[in-house]
């Protein structure tokens, strides 16, 4: 039996991933008071390391815990990604990355995972991760890859370091695996109610994003207002493409033409649960829709995970 402890685990993503992989998650570790009551949810199996991991004693969880094979790890990303624009970044928080480093020393795996955003790369500290992980006998190696690629209705591009004491680990093959677009994680048409798209009080930007999408796609056609971001993309999104990344915020509205006209509502915690590859059967703990899109937004695709962690361990 292969183990696994899941640091900075949140809601499960990266251990639904290693189970699928035929791995055991053992443990989890996360801060984030709702993120860990959705990962004691799923896991129950698994025991629950709360709070901050700077504050545990790396040696005392290693003699807890057990033998560990694999070590994942998410930490905290917000600080790094390009999203917060000119807001000034917290160095002590971009530091939680190095836990990682001092939990692998303290339990020994033979396979260390660290997903993070593609803009962990310049952090000035970022090379003395790699290479602490590399004094400790790791073979290291990084991929930026795309969920899209793994049969996720979603694009979202992460970086992945990944450590093996005994081999360097291999290339990751994307194949020809079909696209899924963003139409295939809707609910069932009427399963949500929807409010009319120019009713009294509606933003002005959000009449413009749709008047940009239905001059492009045509009255008769439903598409996806985007908020928060800026792409490039007017705003909007076909729902023939997967659907762009999902974040922390509520950023998705489905626009569709009736005989009464144009329908809005937001996407739902189920439906972008979907668009992160997740189950039909992940169970989110009693919360608030905020709290379930914020725990999306900061997950890991479970399907990239497994594919990781299927090229590692196959054959074990």
């Amino acid at each position: 039996m292969i183990r696994a402890f899941d640091m900075f685990c949140g809601g499960g993503g990266s251990s639904l991933g290693a189970q699928s992989a035929g791995v055991t998650v053992v443990r989890g570790a996360e801060i984030a008071e709702y993120a860990a009551r959705a990962f004691k949810a799923n896991f129950p199996g698994a025991e629950l390391l709360t709070g901050d991991l700077r504050d545990h004693d790396a040696e005392a969880v290693a003699t807890r815990v057990g033998r560990v094979d694999l070590l994942l790890s998410s930490p905290e990303c917000t600080n790094h990604t390009c999203a917060k624009g000119s807001v000034p970044r917290s160095e002590e928080s971009r530091e939680t990355a190095l836990q990682v480093l001092r939990y692998a020393t303290a339990l020994r795996p033979r396979w260390v995972i660290l997903e993070n955003v593609v803009h962990i790369r310049p952090w000035k500290r970022f090379l003395e991760l790699k290479d602490g992980l590399a004094e400790l006998g790791y073979h290291v190696r990084e991929f930026v890859l795309d969920a899209s690629n793994f049969g996720v209705a979603q694009k979202r591009r992460r970086l992945f370091l990944v450590a093996d004491t005994t081999c360097e680990p291999t290339d990751i093959a994307v194949g020809k695996r079909s696209i899924k677009p963003a139409v295939s994680i809707l609910d069932a048409p009427g399963s949500w109610q929807s409010s009319p798209l120019k009713k009294k009080g509606r933003a002005k930007d959000t009449l413009e994003r749709a008047e940009r999408a239905i001059e492009e796609v045509g009255t008769a056609t439903p598409f996806l207002l985007v908020y928060y971001g800026t792409d490039g993309g007017g705003g909007w999104q076909s729902l023939d493409v997967p659907l762009r990344t999902v974040t922390t915020l509520d950023r998705f509205a489905l626009v569709e033409p009736t005989p009464q006209g144009h329908m809005m509502r937001m996407l739902q915690p189920t439906e972008l649960r979907r668009a992160m590859g997740f189950p039909a059967s992940y169970r989110f703990p009693k919360g608030t829709r905020r709290d379930k899109i914020r725990l999306l937004g900061n997950a890991v695709c479970p399907p990239v995970m497994k594919r990781l962690v299927s090229g590692l361990v196959v054959g074990q």
